[in-house]
């Protein structure tokens, strides 16, 4: 004999007034069992209560304020998806121009990387050249940077010692640096002394 109470969705069954093959064996529960059988009359009690109250409707504009409080999370393929369809023009004619174009930049593109795969010197050639024209963009940037800075002098110091002047320079910077911060903190710390 099973002495388990109902569950809450077996009282939901009793509660809609369902027929069926399972509805029997619980009604037969609910005669027997006193405990069941309160809490499907108090059941009973809420939902003549809940169907007794008025009836209410939402203004018309609130699903309007709550979806606007709502972040949606759209996926990322549903997004570029969207992305690439407002890319695209709305008239047949600039579609075939467009999608003609297109063609000959990825016909452009993949012969440029065939014949680079085929040709390794030469794509490791003109990264070597890229790499030499960008350090000296950047040395010449610092130079310059340094030259505003410091004055020539301080270039010519540099250009002449290497790297150990930079070195030097640095440290030079990063003490100088160091001791102004301690000196401002011992300003400080004596003024808020004098206060108190």
């Amino acid at each position: 004999m099973n002495h388990r109470h109902l569950l809450p969705n077996e009282f939901d069954l009793l509660l809609d007034g369902e027929v069926g093959f399972g509805v029997a064996p619980l009604k037969a529960h609910v005669d027997d069992c006193a405990e069941c059988r309160a809490r499907l009359e108090e059941a009973r009690v809420v939902i003549d209560a809940l169907d007794d109250l008025p009836r209410f409707a939402p203004a018309p504009a609130f699903a309007n304020r709550v979806m606007a409080n709502v972040q949606v999370v759209e996926p990322w393929h549903l997004a570029m998806f969207a992305a690439a369809q407002r890319l695209l023009p709305r008239t047949k004619p600039l579609r075939v121009v467009m999608a003609a174009s297109a063609s000959v930049v990825a016909i452009g593109v993949s012969s440029a990387a065939v014949w680079l795969a085929f040709r390794a010197d030469v794509a490791i050639y003109l990264a070597g050249l890229a790499d030499q024209r960008a350090r000296t963009m950047v040395t010449a940037a610092l130079g310059s940077f340094v030259q505003s800075v410091l004055g020539t002098g301080a270039v010519n110091t540099i250009s002449s010692q290497g790297t150990a002047a930079i070195a030097v320079g640095a440290n030079v910077v990063f003490v100088a640096a160091g001791s102004a911060a301690l000196g401002l903190r011992a300003v400080a710390s004596a003024s808020r002394r004098a206060r108190e």
